[in-house]
Parts: structure tokens; sequence; C-alpha cells
């Protein structure tokens, strides 16, 4: 991608602390589509030379990478934030590697992968964070003993403020917004502006405006010759339905056991320091006694998703 603006030297050096991996070829920024003029007499800023898609490598993104592919929207630069290669799902980490990013390289985009760095330059990932020695910080949403959903930043510190350090280390500013889209499809419209916007960047929704809904994913990415992605998230997320952690202690019974002792390495903290127990399950007991073995479920309610469209998606 073409440098737009003069980054200064401390911006060269936290582009450099990002560690962005490109998994595909650079191609110039196509010229970014000005908004409709809002009723308001105040000019609003330009837009920035910047456009890029956050990648969450779930239905929804994957097929705005096959539509960026066949010219259906104007988005040559996919951003992959990577919580942590300990904490993203297995299967979509090696969804992205085998298919994903093969098909973004041969088509010219720009697949680029970002990961959150310390100060120090190391690596931190949201697995290591909770699972630190001696840390307090539980920064995913798990339930709390009474069934309410306790408060989280995962999303912010590992997906929002990493793809925001990569678009203000590559020009974007208040004065030279860049262009950042989000894979909300039409049947989840609600979760459109659920957050506010950065003063360096505009959010987009391409798939509102295609009125592409999660059900026509599937068709999109076959389209390409692709197969269709598992669901994108953390393997440990509280917002994974039952039946989730389910196929999970089926299939992946390593992975299942793995959440299990995070829940209570969380919880053996929390005792010591006189706090009622959380969970990763809204049944106010360990996953171990509520994910049943048997191969049906009598019933199931959703328990929620992300709602600002940066992981799911």
């Amino acid at each position: 991608m073409p440098n737009h603006a003069h980054a200064t030297t401390h911006q060269n050096r936290r582009d450099h602390r990002d560690h962005d991996h490109p998994h595909g070829r650079p191609q110039p920024n196509r010229t970014a589509h000005h908004p409709a003029p809002s009723q308001s007499n105040k000019k609003p800023p330009p837009c920035g030379p910047i456009r890029a898609f956050s990648y969450g490598g779930g239905w929804q993104s994957t097929a705005a990478l096959v539509l960026a592919a066949q010219g259906h929207i104007d988005f040559r630069t996919f951003l992959f934030a990577n919580v942590g290669d300990d904490s993203e799902h297995p299967a979509t980490l090696a969804y992205i590697r085998d298919h994903a990013a093969p098909y973004a390289a041969a088509h010219g985009i720009d697949l680029r992968e970002l990961r959150r760095i310390r100060r120090d330059g190391t690596t931190e990932t949201l697995y290591g964070r909770l699972m630190r020695e001696g840390s307090r910080s539980i920064p995913i949403p798990v339930r709390m003993s009474n069934g309410a959903p306790g408060t989280r930043s995962c999303t912010a510190d590992f997906k929002i403020r990493v793809i925001g350090r990569w678009l203000k280390a590559h020009g974007a500013s208040p004065e030279n917004p860049a262009t950042i889209a989000i894979g909300i499809s039409l049947d989840e419209i609600h979760r459109a502006n659920t957050r506010r916007h950065e003063p360096y960047e505009r959010i987009a929704y391409p798939l509102l405006d295609l009125r592409i809904r999660r059900t026509d994913c599937p068709r999109i990415i076959r389209s390409a010759g692709l197969p269709v992605p598992p669901k994108s998230s953390c393997w440990f997320c509280p917002f994974h339905r039952l039946s989730t952690w389910q196929n999970m202690r089926r299939d992946q019974p390593g992975l299942f056991t793995k959440a299990c002792h995070l829940e209570a390495t969380i919880n053996k903290r929390r005792h010591a320091l006189g706090k009622d127990p959380v969970y990763l399950t809204r049944y106010n007991a360990p996953l171990v006694d509520v994910t049943p073995e048997a191969d049906t479920l009598p019933f199931e309610q959703d328990d929620g998703t992300c709602d600002t469209g940066w992981c799911f998606t």
C-alpha cells in the first residue's frame, strides 16, 4: 500500500512494533467515495486515503473478501487482528492460512495479520493475559454468579486498538481519516453503530449497502471455489452457545478441557480475593457440569454475541 502521509519517527517506531505480516501483494488504493452531504452546515472532513476491511475469518468477512476480489466492493486491504495463536480458534487460523490468504494473494488483495504489541516489543495474547500469574484482569464477557454479563475489554484491546494503531501509523488522522469496513450483514443491522467512531476513522458497512444477509455468505464464498469457513471467535469465548461447547467436548476434548481449566483458574484467583465465581456460560455452574455429553440438547437460548461487529464476522 502506498504511503499517503509522512509518518513521524514515533509513528515509524509504532508501525515497526505492529509486526503486520502481508499475506498478499500490496496494491494502490482506489479513490475513496465521499459520503452524501449531511444536513448540517458544518463541512465534513475529507475521507482518508486508507480503505481497509476488518477481517475476522468468518462468513461475513470472507464473503466480503470474495466481493472485493470480484470488484463489487472497493477494498483492497484486509486487516486480520489476531488476538493470539493461543486464543483464536485453531480452525479459523487454519482457514486463513490454507484458504483466505492464498485467495487474497492470487487476487492482488493485501491481507495483513496484526497483533497486539506491548511497549517492550513483545506480543501479548488474550489467553496469555487471562492466564498470567497474579492477573486480576478478566477482559472477556464472563457471566457473573447472578447471571449478569461482566464487563469486557477484549474487543477494544485486541481488535479495535490494534487496527487503530496500524491505521494511524499509515497516515490516518482526524484531518485525514481512514475508512474501516466492518462485516455486519443486513440481518444483524442492529449491531451497526454500537460504538463511537474514533477521530481518525470512519466506519463503513458494505454488506449492508449491498443488502447481503448472513445466509447469503456461503453462496458467495462457494462461488469463488472456497470452502465455507467455521464461525470465527476465540475458542474460550463466553458468547458460545451451549451446542458449541457440546461440539467442542465431543470433537475437540483437549480444547474443551483447556477451557474448563481456564474457567477454574479464574475462579481460583477470585476465591483467594473473596469474590464470587464467574462462568463461561450463563448457567451459574462450571462448564464441565453444564455441557452435556449427549448429542442432543432439549432447548437452547442464544447466549448473545459481540455487538460491535469486530468479532464473529
